[in-house]
């Protein structure tokens, strides 16, 4: 009698690339929550996790549960996350209704221009604050194995104008994840000032790969170094329903299509190489097929609100972010 073998299914390694978008990034914390209570590990294994700005923050912290062998740990710290980032004192949330007030209202008054380099440094001390409280970056180095989820984060260097991914595996410590890193990559110019990183000086990563994608991919690494799917999260919409015709409707489309810009040129990379790939063009041993898949924020959202730090704005942003987060794992096939 002759035993019959089931051949096991091979698990797919995945990236996690998060797009940046101030508060609408919490979406991306609820679909990172979905994520990292739901994931099947006998279908899907996480092998890296990318972001910028917001993004870079939820991916950082989801990365550091995953360092740790503890997702669901990961899940919680994003929880808290977004609860001490929420506008809960009420002079944070008076200071905070003021700034959303004045975006709404700047296309029909004429307000002062103020320079973050004349204001006190207290928002980008206070982000650096809630960071340190929910990654132990000093034990990063005895958590990072060479097996270990990598996690890219985008940002620019503003004099040079050079994009810059630090990386958790990078050769130089300087490129590596610390909290300077993290600040850099959402040191949105208008309202915090440039973070000093070895010689450099660092805005935010919307200016430059949005969120990282090609890194998971270029190099000289073999396929297996390389993920099997991209999934991205995205929080900018590619499409709107109606044309937008108020000073207000124009600018949130030019912001939505300039942080979808970078991301559409990181995707045209994916999609060049698997064309190349099915044309066989590419047959060297480390090419591979990448599948790349979405999961969008759907809201009709507008700019101002990626400022809103409302703990009830937040909480929506959260829940949405689960729920889709969950629609995707179901609809996997």
């Amino acid at each position: 009698m002759n035993a019959k073998t089931t051949r096991k299914p091979s698990v797919k390694t995945i990236a996690i690339a998060c797009q940046g978008g101030g508060s609408h990034t919490a979406f991306s914390a609820g679909v990172l929550q979905a994520i990292l209570r739901n994931l099947d590990p006998a279908r899907y294994r996480i092998q890296g996790l990318s972001g910028t700005s917001g993004g870079a923050l939820c991916a950082a912290i989801a990365w550091y549960g995953l360092l740790q062998g503890k997702p669901e740990h990961g899940a919680e710290m994003l929880e808290s996350f977004w609860q001490e980032m929420s506008s809960r004192e009420l002079p944070d949330a008076i200071s905070n209704h003021f700034l959303v007030w004045l975006q709404r209202g700047s296309a029909y008054l004429a307000l002062p221009e103020v320079s973050p380099y004349h204001l006190p440094n207290t928002g980008q001390d206070y982000l650096a604050s809630i960071l340190k409280r929910h990654i132990g970056f000093a034990r990063l180095p005895h958590l990072i194995t060479a097996t270990s989820p990598r996690l890219l984060v985008g940002a620019v260097e503003v004099l040079s104008g050079k994009f810059t991914v630090f990386n958790s595996h990078h050769r130089e410590l300087e490129k590596r994840i610390t909290p300077e890193a993290l600040l850099a990559s959402a040191a949105i110019p208008e309202l915090f000032r440039a973070v000093p990183i070895g010689k450099g000086i660092y805005w935010d990563g919307l200016f430059s790969e949005n969120p990282p994608v090609r890194s998971f991919l270029a190099g000289s690494q073999g396929k297996d170094a390389k993920p099997d799917e991209i999934w991205v999260i995205q929080i900018n919409p590619d499409q709107r329903t109606t044309e937008p015709t108020l000073n207000s409707d124009i600018t949130d489309r030019r912001n939505e299509l300039a942080g979808n810009l970078s991301l559409k040129q990181e995707l045209f990379f994916v999609d060049q190489t698997n064309q190349w790939i099915a044309k066989g063009w590419l047959n060297a041993e480390h090419f591979k097929h990448v599948e790349v898949r979405h999961i969008p924020l759907r809201l009709e959202l507008d700019y101002p609100s990626k400022l809103d730090r409302r703990p009830s704005f937040i909480e929506s942003l959260l829940t949405e972010g689960r729920r889709e987060g969950l629609a995707f794992l179901k609809g996997l096939k």
